[in-house]
């Protein structure tokens, strides 16, 4: 019994009235979304048997003039969500030749895009393939593709697809500053790039694995980023985590164009490794209050002090502070205002994108291969990208594109983002 039809209000598009309202409410005693599902395979029978009319006649009345016949029905799965569901479909077959007529509708309601799409968003978010089945809400007993082996091979699917993308889209913006940091999975190292653009959003520009964070790995991302657009010959702030390696492959690469700006919160980490607990509190303190000096010259001494009195007692950890000391204070020379210097000095911001990557893939311990650690961090990257937001100070962009155009002697145009 047909329950609902269409009803042609002037101004309101594809609305449904309902004609057996006494049928809807039998249907409506097991609750909103079961009655959605019941109405909805209704609707895709009524389509079904619309079309078979199409190609068949009307049931009963004979035509000399069909092209094709009945014969039968036949047990198939359509896609209801994130899982396949047992249905009846009807069969039609021509009446010359005798060849079965595959019905449009139900290759619509058979296109498992959409289940593969309900499977990634829903691993994606956390949850395990062992337990996809429990996030299921149909209630359909007869139901096909929600086991762990059966998500599994479709979450691969569906990020291969998404991976394709991901790897191949273009760099077409500005990205005056660019992380670079790396994140173990097993024995394998995921080493990411991520840009902020002129304004201020971020954005994950690529990912490369290899067996460690070493030059050649990076110099293999880098070359990439080039290869779908990145500008080589713009003056670019590079934030690292104090590796040589990623400084080498940033240099070589870029040469002069390169301004390296290493992490603060790093060295100052670094540093207090080297000292007893008793004095990590007060060397921290002094780290700290020299980096928020505004002048470069006078964070400088601050920290030379500060090496100079721990050289006596603890000379690692004033061996520690000097080291590469003069790129940790980057943002400092080029006259950073504060809250964008507080976001370009230190990597937090591409370690928060690490941590959500981390959280997406934390029940993955075992990565066989080099593409399974990259298809992982793939998808751990492209659900952190979700929740970019602008970063803090990104009004000030501007003058750190102006002040590294002048120490690199590059003339830029800065192109600011509609707000």
């Amino acid at each position: 019994m047909k329950v609902y039809q269409n009803e042609g209000r002037s101004g309101k598009q594809n609305m449904v009235s309902i004609v057996d309202f006494d049928a809807v409410a039998v249907k409506a005693c097991a609750g909103l979304l079961r009655l959605s599902l019941d109405i909805g395979l209704d609707v895709m029978h009524q389509l079904l048997d619309t079309e078979v009319i199409e190609y068949a006649g009307e049931k009963g009345k004979h035509d000399k003039g069909r092209g094709a016949y009945r014969h039968g029905m036949e047990k198939t799965k359509v896609v209801l969500g994130g899982e396949k569901v047992s249905v009846m479909r009807p069969r039609v077959r021509r009446t010359a030749g005798g060849g079965e007529i595959a019905l449009e509708t139900l290759t619509a309601f058979q296109n498992e895009d959409h289940l593969n799409e309900a499977i990634l968003s829903r691993l994606l978010s956390g949850v395990s393939s062992r337990k996809y089945a429990r996030t299921l809400d149909s209630g359909i007993g007869d139901t096909a593709c929600v086991s762990k082996s059966e998500a599994s091979r479709r979450f691969a699917a569906a990020m291969k697809s998404a991976m394709d993308e991901f790897f191949g889209r273009s760099i077409e913006d500005s990205y005056p500053s660019i992380m670079i940091d790396g994140m173990n999975l097993g024995k394998i190292t995921v080493v990411a790039a991520m840009g902020i653009g002129n304004g201020g959003r971020k954005r994950i520009l690529g990912i490369v694995e290899g067996g460690s964070e070493n030059s050649e790995v990076v110099k293999a991302l880098l070359s990439d980023l080039i290869d779908r657009g990145l500008d080589p010959s713009e003056p670019r702030l590079y934030t690292i985590d104090g590796s040589k390696a990623l400084a080498k492959a940033i240099k070589d690469t870029f040469g002069d164009k390169a301004v390296i700006q290493r992490c603060q919160i790093h060295k100052k980490r670094n540093v207090l490794a080297h000292l007893p607990e008793s004095e990590k509190d007060r060397v921290g303190k002094t780290i700290s209050l020299a980096y928020m000096e505004f002048d470069a010259t006078e964070a400088t001494r601050k920290l030379d002090l500060l090496a100079r009195e721990l050289d006596m007692r603890y000379p690692a950890a004033a061996k520690s502070l000097r080291e590469g000391l003069s790129e940790t204070l980057t943002v400092h020379k080029l006259k950073v205002p504060g809250v964008l210097r507080k976001t370009l000095s230190s990597t937090n911001a591409i370690e928060s994108a690490n941590s959500v990557c981390a959280g997406v893939i934390r029940r993955v311990t075992n990565f066989k291969t080099g593409e399974a650690a990259l298809r992982q961090a793939a998808a751990g990257f492209m659900e952190a990208e979700r929740g970019f937001r602008r970063i803090k100070g990104y009004r000030e962009l501007p003058l750190l594109a102006a002040e590294l155009a002048k120490l690199t002697g590059t003339v830029s145009e800065v192109r600011m983002e509609v707000a």
